[in-house]
């Protein structure tokens, strides 16, 4: 009959009680967070001070859309597309590489200007020519990251560089839509640390609203579903906070019903001036600061003369015709909450 050596005995309960468990403090304590995490990760809006933040280089698959040139056009679409659908380029000028990547280089620099950490995700394969776009694949919160799900098929398995790179930087991986769900972080907008919107569109659908919205209840945040109109695919296209009680809107475009919960919060919204139609795709700074596109000049007088918003200029409308702007290149990985 086999003995028991006494020196590998289990420990009583005395040995438990004094080593733990320890519930508290809880997750999102600023002690725990930094002790585990390594940092406060996570933003709890659009506006309070960035401090880290994420871009991806464009892609080499551009250089295709300028070697294909006038066989990619379609006069019916105004753009040029690829034949297999991995790529489209808005209007009528083939892409200027060498501008696209020196404007891209100017805002990495104007970040750092500005004591901003930049986090590069690593380059991506040719065929993800949207991936350049960072915003999409993911959304931040108070402690770490949810993992989105593309809906475009040539966006689809960007998800996986986006999640290990921020997963590398430290963040804590809160959560992950998976299923038939559809999430982009385009059209998620944080207004209050425990209120924050998503819009459902051709590019996020009503699983992927119910998958972020119990994640994210999880963590103390309500979730609001508003409807995109008609094709327009995010809500950061038709609106974006600039201080708890400002935001920029282009009214054209964006859900009644969430202008009115704008308001109805004691948010005064701000309309982009005519055919400015990009201005609400900036990227805040801090409070009424903002990194906003140079082109854009009504807009931004507007904003500095009655508002006291402070203008960081960037050259960027390049990437204009590419899909997207400041907001779509950038994930806040760290604001001040």
């Amino acid at each position: 009959m086999a003995t028991i050596d006494p020196t590998l005995a289990m420990p009583d309960a005395k040995f438990h009680q004094i080593l733990g468990p320890e519930a508290e403090p809880g997750f999102l304590d600023e002690s725990e967070l930094n002790l585990v995490w390594g940092n406060k990760w996570g933003a709890a809006d659009e506006f309070s001070r960035l401090r880290t933040v994420m871009l991806r280089r464009p892609s080499q698959g551009l250089e295709e859309v300028a070697q294909l040139g006038q066989s990619a056009w379609r006069e019916d679409l105004n753009c040029y597309l690829d034949p297999n659908h991995h790529w489209y380029w808005a209007g009528d000028e083939l892409p200027d590489l060498e501008l696209l990547h020196s404007q891209f280089d100017g805002f990495i620099k104007a970040l750092e200007r500005e004591n901003v950490e930049v986090v590069l995700v690593p380059e991506s394969e040719p065929r993800f020519t949207k991936s350049v776009f960072t915003r999409d694949p993911l959304f931040t919160v108070p402690g770490g990251a949810v993992i989105g799900r593309m809906a475009a098929r040539m966006r689809r398995g960007e998800e996986q560089a986006i999640t290990q790179t921020v997963a590398a930087a430290g963040l804590p991986i809160l959560g992950t839509i998976t299923g038939t769900g559809l999430a982009e972080g385009g059209s998620f907008m944080k207004v209050r640390r425990d209120l924050a919107f998503f819009g459902t569109s051709v590019r996020c659908n009503a699983e992927g609203f119910r998958q972020l919205h119990n994640i994210l209840e999880e963590q103390g945040i309500a979730l609001e579903r508003v409807s995109m109109p008609g094709y327009q695919i995010h809500i950061d296209l038709c609106c974006s906070m600039l201080d708890d009680d400002l935001a920029l809107v282009n009214s054209r475009i964006a859900p009644y019903d969430f202008l009115t919960r704008l308001w109805e919060l004691g948010i005064e919204t701000v309309e982009v001036e005519p055919e400015e139609e990009w201005a609400c795709n900036l990227l805040a700074l801090d409070r009424r600061k903002l990194f906003f596109p140079s082109h854009l000049v009504r807009t931004a007088e507007k904003l500095n003369s009655s508002y006291g918003v402070e203008i960081i200029p960037v050259d960027y409308r390049e990437m204009n015709k590419n899909g997207g702007g400041l907001h779509c290149s950038t994930m806040e990985l760290r604001r001040d909450w």
